[in-house]
């Protein structure tokens, strides 16, 4: 073997695409590794590293997954600076990308058409992704809050109100309610019937011969004295 060979093969091979992963009891291998790989961080870590590379060169999978990571955990502690951060800076990078491409139709204007067009649609886009990040960023800056408004209940005499009760349960009180005013309507109307003054006799009508001579036939007869 000779020396540069031996140099070669000496020299510790790039750890730049190893993934460390950590054992824990009762998972197996290739558990450890379906999680690794299917981790919302891994998968992202590497793609970002690949269109990284051409600015600082290969980035190691570890890091970048570390990285990745640490940004998330800010989020969830609520900690917005970065996002902010970067969508002010894209909203700066697309609004570039909107001027070059607007300068571009601007010089094919009257010469190449198609190219103007094309130039300008692309350029239109970036406008409106441009005014798609603003938009996000005022969102995460200054959030919208939902405004629940309250019943107002003004009365001069008691009342029970239920502010927030459920539509069924709303519609079940008033069928039951009406259920009751039912009700008591036909023990009025019972009560009624059971009070009548049968006592006092009333004369037939002219217009009910038959009762008339009912009453003629049945009449008790009177003593002579």
């Amino acid at each position: 073997m000779t020396k540069k060979a031996a140099a070669k093969s000496s020299t510790p091979a790039s750890t730049a695409n190893i993934l460390p992963v950590t054992e824990e009891p009762g998972k197996s291998r290739d558990r450890l590794l379906a999680e690794a790989g299917l981790s919302a961080f891994v998968g992202s870590a590497d793609t970002a590293r690949v269109f990284a590379q051409s600015f600082f060169g290969e980035l190691g999978i570890g890091e970048s997954v570390a990285v990745l990571r640490e940004k998330s955990e800010k989020i969830q502690r609520g900690d917005l600076a970065e996002v902010e951060a970067r969508l002010t800076a894209q909203a700066v990078a697309l609004d570039a990308i909107f001027n070059g491409l607007a300068k571009r139709a601007a010089l094919n204007m009257g010469q190449h058409m198609g190219a103007c067009e094309t130039y300008m649609r692309l350029a239109l886009k970036a406008q409106a992704q441009c005014r798609a990040t603003l938009e996000t960023l005022a969102e995460v800056k200054y959030p919208r809050h939902v405004a629940f408004v309250k019943q107002a209940n003004i009365s001069n005499g008691p009342q029970q109100v239920n502010n927030g009760a459920d539509y069924r349960s709303d519609t079940h009180a008033h069928a039951e309610e009406k259920q009751i005013q039912q009700n008591e309507l036909l023990e009025d109307q019972s009560h009624e019937l059971t009070h009548l003054d049968t006592g006092a006799k009333k004369t037939a009508g002219g217009s009910d011969p038959a009762l008339e001579t009912v009453g003629t036939i049945h009449r008790a007869k009177k003593r002579r004295g």
